[in-house]
């Protein structure tokens, strides 16, 4: 059997997080399984759906690298085929019109909620009328009045839900609209779909839909209901806690990659362990692994996820991914030599590329000045002669290397019979205004030296208005 599944999202809004995972979860069982993933959209919301929407889903796909093999196929597209199906429904009787206005449901709704009844359509036209009437009409799925309908899931095993839950739903608007239910059904049975990856909140939906499919003779496919993306006190994810647009991450600096290993730990597991390549993620991946249970989103943990990956994304590959981050905090880097060596120093010591770039600010210039805590704290009299030391020496013919600047600084520390951080830190507040940055010799490296001079002379006019004020 040729594996297809599928990923159909709405194109009323972003690519949220759980969608994002859901594809995933498709894509990968497509690729293990050297199967094809379909990409539609199930657009039959016509005053919600917007092309800004599609946009935003393509682009996040191919942000994930998450390519498909068919599609992108919008269900608008298709009516004719729904209304073909429709009317193959009606004339086997699976189906039937119903003319019951708004007026008769509203009144009937009321007095179910006032009975303390399951609000539901009441079967008033389901055998009442042989052929077609006068006046406006919906078309409804003659659901069975008894018995159990049985999914064999994936993830929750056996579920059974009984018929007397379900109503007659609508599977065609009195506009002539499909809805949901019938076009899900006819699109997976069109295009072939095999296994159906989707969250839990559809469990209900699938036992309608699999009456839709037997009615058509189609081959049921198998389920896998995921379970939902919590926030951490285990209620709905709030766009605070992480339901934003999986590009608002991309904005944030997280590396695609960071983001795919995070989701996929995100309700499946491989033992304890916890990084994998998207080649460990297709080849192990399996649909048992995924847990019932909803899992809780943790920024830390998706934070430790990046700062893993951009420690280890080889450093040409990484420096592209950086670059435009550079670029929207204003630094030049047309010296790709620099940016390259700018990119090394600071892979260690961030979470995100917005905070590589931001940290990076020292490198490039315009020097900003001394932070006035740092400055407060490190900028002192006593280390007014080892730094006015250094800058004699930094304007030596001396070479420029981390090797010999790291030397250059020993020198004056033991000169002073001072240990080295005591010289190294006021040193590196002094030519990049803050107290946190790479090594001190690659620090002094690629600020360089004329604007090294440049910032002792700052500093060292700061240290003396200091001491004749004290």
């Amino acid at each position: 059997m040729n594996v297809v599944t599928r990923f159909p999202p709405s194109p009323t809004g972003d690519l949220h997080i759980g969608s994002a995972r859901t594809a995933l979860y498709n894509w990968l069982f497509a690729r293990k399984h050297n199967g094809e993933l379909v990409f539609r959209l199930e657009d039959t919301d016509r005053e919600r759906s917007t092309q800004e929407a599609v946009d935003v889903i393509v682009e996040g796909m191919r942000w994930l690298g998450l390519d498909y093999d068919s599609g992108p196929f919008y269900q608008t597209d298709r009516f004719d085929r729904y209304k073909e199906v429709v009317d193959q429904l009606l004339d086997s009787g699976c189906a039937y019109r119903c003319y019951c206005d708004r007026e008769r449901l509203d009144k009937l709704r009321e007095e179910q909620i006032a009975a303390k009844i399951k609000p539901r359509y009441d079967g008033y036209c389901r055998d009442r009328y042989s052929d077609v009437q006068d006046g406006s009409y919906v078309v409804r799925f003659r659901t069975p009045l008894d018995g159990i309908i049985t999914i064999d899931d994936e993830v929750h095993g056996v579920v059974k839900i009984d018929n007397s839950e379900l109503d007659d739903l609508i599977i065609m608007r009195s506009d002539g609209v499909p809805t949901y239910h019938l076009t899900v059904v006819v699109d997976d049975f069109d295009m072939n779909v095999t296994h159906i990856i989707r969250g839990d909140d559809h469990l209900n939906n699938t036992a309608r839909q699999i009456h839709i499919i037997d009615a058509l003779g189609a081959p049921r496919p198998t389920y896998a209901h995921i379970p939902m993306i919590n926030g951490a006190d285990g209620k709905r994810l709030s766009k605070r806690e992480g339901a934003t647009s999986v590009l608002s991450y991309r904005d944030e600096g997280i590396l695609p990659h960071a983001l795919l290993n995070y989701l996929v730990r995100l309700g499946w597991s491989q033992g304890d362990d916890e990084i994998f390549s998207i080649n460990q993620m297709i080849e192990q991946f399996n649909l048992g692994g995924i847990n019932r249970s909803a899992s809780a989103f943790d920024q830390e943990k998706l934070l430790w996820f990046n700062q893993h990956y951009i420690h280890e994304t080889p450093l040409e590959e990484l420096a592209e991914y950086a670059r435009p981050y550079f670029a929207k905090a204003g630094l030049h880097i047309e010296d790709n030599e620099k940016f390259m060596l700018v990119v090394d120093a600071q892979r260690t010591r961030v979470k995100t590329l917005v905070e590589m770039a931001e940290k990076s600010t020292p490198f490039y210039g315009p020097f900003l000045g001394h932070e006035e805590s740092a400055a407060k704290k490190h900028l002192r009299g006593a280390v007014q002669e080892p730094l006015e030391a250094i800058r004699a020496l930094l304007l030596d013919e001396n070479p420029w290397t981390p090797t010999e600047l790291h030397a250059l600084v020993e020198t004056v520390a033991s000169k002073y019979d001072m240990k080295l951080g005591k010289v190294a830190q006021p040193l590196r507040v002094a030519v990049t205004g803050i107290a946190a940055s790479p090594g001190i010799d690659v620090t002094l490296f690629l600020i360089g030296r004329e604007e090294c001079v440049k910032r002792l002379d700052l500093a060292l006019a700061y240290i003396r208005n200091r001491v004749q004020s004290a």
